[in-house]
């Protein structure tokens, strides 16, 4: 290595390991964490390009060993086509944010004797935590209606094409 890789190597030890003094046991877990991240990055990397390099680049000898089969593209299902969410999702949010607001704000008002400002930032913060759960709820049950309501769709087909 070039005295410039050492260097800033020595520079980033010196900072992880103020970083530890200063955190203590959460700086030490948060080092392991970060440098085990950087380890599997560059270790995922290296598999990837051992993997890349190995593979066989001849496509014309591996095309002649299968006959080539068409298969008929199936038309995209409703959950694959990008359509309008409706009036679901902007209702459920707002129902989660106001009565995530509206708890939070009494439940600092009255369990920890807050003061109006805290309050109204807790409140505040707890509604748009409920709005996401809003959020949250609404798509699922969106997806799974929709899902459904395909499944149904394609068993109502599928008995139909069995009677005739």
């Amino acid at each position: 290595m070039r005295l410039h890789t050492f260097f800033w190597l020595a520079a980033a030890l010196a900072i992880a390991f103020s970083a530890i003094n200063w955190l203590g046991l959460a700086g030490w877990l948060a080092t392991l964490v970060i440098f085990g991240c950087l380890a599997m990055h560059i270790a995922g990397n290296a598999i990837g390009t051992r993997m890349q390099e190995a593979t066989d680049r001849d496509l014309f000898r591996t095309r002649q060993r299968s006959p080539r089969t068409d298969v008929p593209v199936p038309s995209p299902s409703h959950l694959e086509r990008h359509s309008r969410t409706g009036w679901l999702l902007p209702i459920s949010v707002s129902i989660g944010g106001f009565i995530g607001g509206i708890s939070g704000a009494t439940a600092l008002t009255l369990l920890a004797s807050s003061s109006f400002a805290g309050a109204l930032l807790g409140g505040l913060s707890s509604a748009v935590l409920g709005g996401i759960f809003g959020f949250l709820i609404a798509s699922f049950i969106n997806i799974l209606r929709t899902s459904l309501r395909e499944s149904l769709d394609a068993e109502r087909r599928s008995s139909e094409e069995t009677i005739k």
